[in-house]
């Protein structure tokens, strides 16, 4: 009985072995697939911020080009009222 016992704990055991093995495995894939993760969000949030001063300098063109324009209607408006 207790040869019995011994094999069935002996087996238990080597069962707990193969599952912790199996548990650290897991676990450094799931570090790799977060460290890649975060990498790949750093790298997107830095592409956000690009798009985001992209952005604002293209605003400000338009921006000074509507300006401008807006600077030609009005001398243009006033040359045709001082033309009347």
């Amino acid at each position: 009985m207790a040869l019995e016992q011994m094999d069935a704990l002996g087996t238990r055991v080597r069962g707990l072995v193969e599952l912790i093995q199996e548990l650290k495995r897991a676990k450094a894939t799931l570090e790799r697939e977060l460290r890649v993760a975060r990498e790949r969000l750093i790298e997107q949030e830095e592409r956000v911020r690009r798009w985001e001063r992209e952005r604002s300098e293209i605003r400000s063109r338009i921006e000074k080009v509507l300006g401008e324009l807006d600077l030609l209607e009005h001398m243009k408006g006033s040359k045709e009222v001082a033309l009347d």
